[in-house]
Parts: structure tokens; C-alpha cells; sequence
């Protein structure tokens, strides 16, 4: 099974995929090295009667890999920054370091009536385009913009899902990623020639939020490589923020440290994934929109895909499903959309079935559940009830 599956995977578009690839016959080396150097240190790739072990050394690999290491926060050195009392439930604004010289901003959601420290959960909010806003995509605000709306409307079924979670009794952080929202591109000091597009327009109305996310979307790949010039990875950037999210998180009395979650779409689900399988303090995990073989996008998908979710050489080692399993057996549940256009059907089914044979070789397959809706890219109500329910059984 584990000899198939690894032979598999790196051939997963390769025969299935009738158009010609983006990259036109240079696919054909590409596919024949990553056929020949993925997945070395994957669980299914030989015998590891000590899953700790490799759980560490696997740790090890992706923090080398990330090679983001920035001199850390002496503390989160938390500030208060607004409080609001919703139905059954208070959304505080809260602002707190990730690094020495570096701070984002979250929404902690507590629930009423604690009398105990309770289960917690890290909510992941998506990319979408959209950078503006980060917290604000999966949580309630007042009187949001249209723009905003639209997306939760398209992407959500109208409902945030953190507000949902608060609303089940957990207590919910929403941390702006680097790159958006209170960490958005820092536009005032950019060279005028960047910023021509805002002229005029109000900051914070529809036409404002929608030039600033154009402008930020064309600024990804000068960003992109500012980052590798300067010796480390975007994805790096955005591990470290999540897990100094985490540190926070722990510091909280209403949290009960041993019973913490994450959950996300799209690249909130790549950070799930990530956050969970790093981080050995997550004790279960939803990944929504974002489960595939790296080795299934080359064909003609990683168009789709930012420039915020490359690691270079890490597919030698862990592909995603491997890093993801890092934490097995604690729980992990996977959200796939049959219509998603982002992915090949055939990568999630083989995510699936790869993150389902780890699971039974630890000895726990029920922990391990995914599931398909018939839907675009979305994490709709429905499945928002489902990955809820999951982590109430998993957690509580």
C-alpha cells in the first residue's frame, strides 16, 4: 500500500490531465525529478516504529525548511484594544507581538458564563484576493462594507464561522496574517509610482478596498522575492505568525492549553494544516479548500496558487499530507469541494487516501475524516456544522 500510494502521487495529473501543461514540455523533467526525490521522510516511506521520533525529525526538516528563525517576542506584550458584548459571546480587539520588532492584531471571541478554562480554537481567515481585511472575512463586524460582504456572502453562505464557534463555547483567536489586514501592505510608504491607483479614493470605502486589493495582489511576486533575497520564505513568515498566535492563545486563563484546535479555508486551510502538524500544542485540526499533493499542481494548477505557499525542497521530504500528519493520530478532519478549480479531483482523492493510510498505520483511522461537498471553493454553512461538530467531539 505505502510503495503504491508514494509511486502514485507524484504521477497524479500526468496521465489524468487532457489539456497541455503551462510549462509546456519542460513538465516532463519536472515531473520525472519530483517522481524520483518526494516524499523521503514520509510516514509511509519505510518503517518507523517510533512515531515521536519521527514526528521530531520531521519538525526539524520543515523548520529548516521554513528558515525563518527572527529574534522572538519577550512576550506577547498584549494590548486591549476595543471590547464589544455580542449575543452570547464578547469580540475583543487585541494587539500582541509575534517577533522582537514585530506585532498583528486578532479578535479573542470568549464565550459567556466560563466558570472553567475552556477548549479554544485558532481560526484561520482565507487569501480570496482580498488583503485589506484579514480577521474581518471569518468574524462579524458592524456595518461592514459591501465588498466585505460580498465575499462572506460568496465564500461563507453568509455566516462567519468564528462567531459560530464562540457561539458552540469555544474561545475563538482570529490573528491577521503577515500580509494582510493590520499586517497589510504598508502602502504610505511605498514609491509613489506603486500607489498611483489609490489617488482620490477614500481609504475604506468599496473603491478604496478594491484598488488596494489589486495593488496587493500585483505586489506579491516583488514581495515574494524581497523575501528570498533576504534568506527566508514566505511560508516561514506565516508559520511563525500562526504559532506565535498559539503563544498568546496559552496565555489566556479562559483557555484550556491541552484542548486547542485550528481551523481554515483556502489558505487558512494551508495554515491550519501547517500550524497543526508544527506545532505539537494543536490537538486538532480542520484543513478546508487546501489538501493535495504538491506534486499534483505543476500541470497546470499552480497558477492558481499565491506565491505565499512555496517552500523550496519541500516536497523531497514531506509533501503537504506528510507534514499535515506530523501531529497524527490527533484528530484531523478535511473539507474538499467537488467543483473546486483550484485543485485536481484526483490530488484531493489521493491526499485522502494517503492521510487515511498514515492514520490506520498509527493505529487510529477514525480519527482521520474527510469530506466532499458539491461546491466550488467555499466553506459554506453545511460543512462549517460539520468541521464544528468535529472539533466539539474532539476537543470537549
Amino acid at each position: 500500500m505505502a510503495t503504491s500510494l508514494l509511486m502514485l502521487l507524484p504521477l497524479i495529473t500526468h496521465g489524468a490531465e487532457a489539456m497541455p501543461s503551462d510549462v509546456g514540455d519542460y513538465y516532463g523533467f519536472l515531473n520525472q525529478y519530483a517522481e524520483k526525490h518526494s516524499g523521503a521522510m514520509s510516514y509511509l516511506s519505510g518503517n518507523w516504529p517510533d512515531r515521536e521520533a519521527w514526528s521530531r525529525q520531521g519538525r526539524e526538516k520543515m523548520s529548516e525548511l521554513l528558515n525563518y528563525h527572527p529574534d522572538p517576542a519577550p512576550a506577547p506584550n498584549a494590548e486591549l484594544l476595543e471590547t464589544v458584548k455580542k449575543a452570547g459571546y464578547t469580540r475583543y480587539l487585541v494587539r500582541y507581538s509575534i517577533t522582537a520588532d514585530r506585532k498583528t492584531e486578532a479578535f479573542l471571541l470568549v464565550p459567556d458564563g466560563l466558570t472553567k478554562p475552556a477548549p479554544a480554537v485558532v481560526a484561520l481567515h482565507c487569501h480570496s484576493g482580498f488583503y485589506y481585511y484579514g480577521k474581518e472575512k471569518i468574524t462579524e463586524i458592524d456595518n461592514p462594507p459591501q465588498v466585505l460582504q460580498d465575499l462572506v456572502n460568496k465564500t461563507y453562505g453568509g455566516r462567519c464561522f468564528a462567531d459560530e464557534l464562540a457561539r458552540h463555547g469555544f474561545v475563538v483567536l482570529v490573528p491577521d496574517a503577515f500580509y494582510f489586514g493590520a499586517q497589510r501592505l504598508p502602502v504610505n510608504s511605498l514609491p509613489e509610482m506603486y500607489k498611483e491607483d489609490l489617488n482620490g479614493l477614500t481609504p475604506g470605502s468599496d473603491e478604496y478596498i478594491r484598488a488596494f486589493n489589486e495593488l496587493s495582489g500585483k505586489h506579491e511576486d516583488k514581495m515574494a522575492k524581497s523575501i528570498f533575497d533576504a534568506g527566508t520564505t514566505w511560508p516561514g513568515i506565516l508559520v511563525q505568525g500562526d504559532m506565535a498566535s498559539v503563544d498568546y492563545l496559552v496565555t489566556r486563563p479562559e483557555v484550556d492549553a491541552s484542548r486547542i484546535g485550528c481551523m481554515g479555508l483556502s489558505i487558512g486551510g494551508w495554515r491550519a494544516a501547517y500550524l497543526f502538524g508544527l506545532d505539537p500544542r494543536l490537538k486538532a485540526g480542520v484543513v478546508a479548500g487546501w489538501m493535495t499533493p504538491y506534486t499534483s499542481l505543476p500541470h497546470h494548477h499552480s497558477k492558481s496558487h499565491t506565491w505565499m505557499l512555496h517552500v523550496p525542497g519541500q516536497v523531497n521530504w514531506l509533501d503537504l499530507t506528510d507534514m499535515t500528519a506530523l501531529n497524527g493520530p490527533n484528530p484531523l478532519m478535511v473539507i474538499n469541494c467537488l467543483q473546486d478549480k483550484l485543485f485536481p479531483l484526483d490530488g484531493m482523492r489521493a491526499a485522502e487516501a494517503k492521510l487515511a493510510e498514515i492514520y490506520k498505520r498509527m493505529g487510529a483511522p477514525d480519527n482521520f475524516l474527510c469530506k466532499y461537498y458539491d461546491l466550488p471553493h467555499s466553506l459554506k454553512v453545511p460543512a462549517q456544522d460539520d468541521a464544528i461538530a468535529w472539533l466539539e467531539k474532539s476537543l470537549k
